[in-house]
């Protein structure tokens, strides 16, 4: 079934099909009506239950809809395990997360066939095409990596801070680079490419400057991984999803890895409700 099929199976439904990815904490949460996708939204929680179903009241009002209205929702994520049941009395299922990550990240980059990557606590790699899904790597390297260096290092536990300190700092004094230990080229990388993340860091680097370095870290190493998988998929394209891609410095460190390895990374609109949408397109396994 290609992306079209997905999204006419969606069309003609005489409700709304809505997808729900629930996280730890946080919940997306988005819908379609008719094929078209409605506005989408975000809730934090400590528990995923009380998270879905506030994510659910939200997200009706919102769209000015009724309960009556919903046809099936579809779950997914490490909190849907948590759901027993209907959410609401409204039909509801589970869907496979490598599914959802697969099918959301070509719908939102508009692609048939890419590497999708799954930036959350941690990273998930997939390969998808309009047929299959399947799981390439996954890796322990992703949002609670930035968030428990920062708070070690720097003491700032949320994302909106590292953000704004990394976009004051400076890798001089914390990255070491090829530059730093050769005087030409190696293999045809340049001067600013990074031989050791933190492998120059000394008492001249500022928090800002570790706050970048932390980013870079995250982003550098997740980067490598997609690289490896989207070489061994066959594929030239690398689509970003999840919370992590709202770090702008995080964007810049991928960009950089198009132009090193001849690999577009893809960060679409609505990166961080993809596996959502693809809860919400994924029909019934015969």
């Amino acid at each position: 079934m290609n992306n079209a099929d997905r999204i006419n199976s969606i069309e003609i439904s005489e409700g709304v099909v809505i997808g729900l990815d629930i996280g730890g904490t946080t919940t997306k949460i988005v819908g379609f009506k008719n094929g078209k996708l409605l506005t989408e939204k975000l809730v934090q929680a400590s528990d995923p239950v009380a998270s879905a179903y506030g994510a659910l009241g939200k997200f009706l009002r919102e769209n000015c809809l009724k309960l009556a209205e919903v046809e099936e929702i579809r779950t997914t994520g490490v909190g849907s395990s948590a759901i027993n049941g209907n959410l609401f009395d409204c039909p509801t299922r589970k869907v496979p997360e490598f599914n959802a990550t697969g099918l959301g990240g070509l719908y939102v980059a508009g692609l048939e066939r890419a590497v999708v990557v799954s930036m959350g606590t941690g990273t998930s790699i997939v390969y998808a095409d309009q047929e299959t899904t399947r799981h390439i790597i996954g890796s322990g390297v992703g949002g609670g990596t930035l968030l428990g260096l920062a708070d070690r290092m720097l003491q700032v536990r949320d994302f909106a801070t590292v953000a704004e300190m990394a976009d004051h700092g400076s890798l001089e004094n914390v990255d070491l680079t090829i530059g730093d230990i050769s005087r030409e080229a190696i293999g045809g990388l340049s001067a600013n490419t990074t031989a050791s993340n933190f492998g120059k860091v000394n008492d001249k680097a500022r928090p800002d400057d570790l706050a970048l370095g932390i980013v870079n870290l995250v982003f550098q190493s997740v980067g490598t991984a997609s690289v490896l998988s989207a070489r061994l998929a066959g594929v030239d394209q690398v689509v970003f999803t999840g919370n992590m891609v709202r770090v702008t410095q995080g964007r810049d460190t991928l960009k950089a890895f198009s132009v090193l390895y001849g690999i577009e990374m893809i960060v679409p609109e609505r990166a961080e409700f993809a596996t959502a949408i693809g809860a919400a397109l994924h029909q019934r396994e015969e």
